[in-house]
């Protein structure tokens, strides 16, 4: 299956917090939407790795997301090297994205910049011919994404560009919600959190208002750039 978008993320829920809005447009939209994970999250404080994939398969289906693929890298510890890098990259030229969203470039929690760089570095490798790759025995093609974006996590990084989700911005907080382990819950007896409290629930829908006032629709998802964003005609802008 080729993919139009793979969504990347250290942890499960990573993409559902910060761009599953600008998924859910582009699924309703026809586009074919994969999500890889990186780690399973085990060193969550709350849930475990088990209760992790069945949200992650949950939210998966709230979105329609065409694949979900779980590398099980080290949650806090898996590095950008080589080994890592060839993961990703045999992923890459499996589905040969055209476009790929990435972790904040810097946040909070260190998963999310070593993340960031370790996919936007394999997005460049699997385009170099003598990195040779194998599934199943055969060697894949290269294959490079024409473009990579990052998506804002914890920190307010300012964007570069900025998507209307207004018409999704229901369906990116069910998918949130989905990760029922993680998230605000009255009743809930696990540890608390800095993500557990109903103030960083609400901050997801009320980031996303702040960001669509600033363009002037209700609801927005923000991103940063690698490389300027071209436009054919400066009346494709908003």
């Amino acid at each position: 299956m080729k993919l139009d978008i793979l969504a990347v993320g250290a942890h499960p829920d990573d993409i559902e917090l910060s761009c599953s809005g600008t998924i859910a447009k582009e699924i309703s939209n026809g586009k074919k939407v994969g999500i890889l994970d990186l780690t399973r999250g085990e060193l969550g404080t709350r849930g475990t790795p088990e209760i992790r994939d069945q949200e992650a398969k949950k939210a998966a289906d709230i979105l329609g997301i065409s694949i979900r693929e779980n590398l099980g890298f080290k949650d806090g510890f898996f590095i950008n090297d080589q080994e890592h890098q060839l993961e990703i990259i045999k992923v890459l030229r499996k589905y040969r994205p055209e476009v790929v969203l990435c972790n904040a470039i810097t946040d909070r929690h260190i998963d999310h910049g070593k993340g960031s760089k370790l996919a936007s570095d394999s997005c460049f490798l699997s385009g170099l011919r003598k990195i040779e790759t194998y599934v199943d025995g055969e060697i894949q093609e290269p294959w490079r994404p024409k473009h990579v974006y990052h998506y804002i996590q914890w920190v307010n990084i300012e964007p570069d560009f900025v998507v209307d989700i207004s018409s999704h911005i229901d369906k990116k907080m069910e998918s949130v919600m989905a990760y029922a382990s993680q998230f605000y819950d009255a009743n809930s007896t696990e540890p608390s959190t800095p993500i557990s409290s109903k103030n960083f629930s609400d901050s997801i829908k009320y980031r996303a208002a702040d960001l669509g006032r600033i363009i002037g629709v209700p609801y927005a998802e923000g991103f940063t750039v690698e490389r300027y964003v071209a436009v054919d005609s400066i009346f494709n802008l908003i």
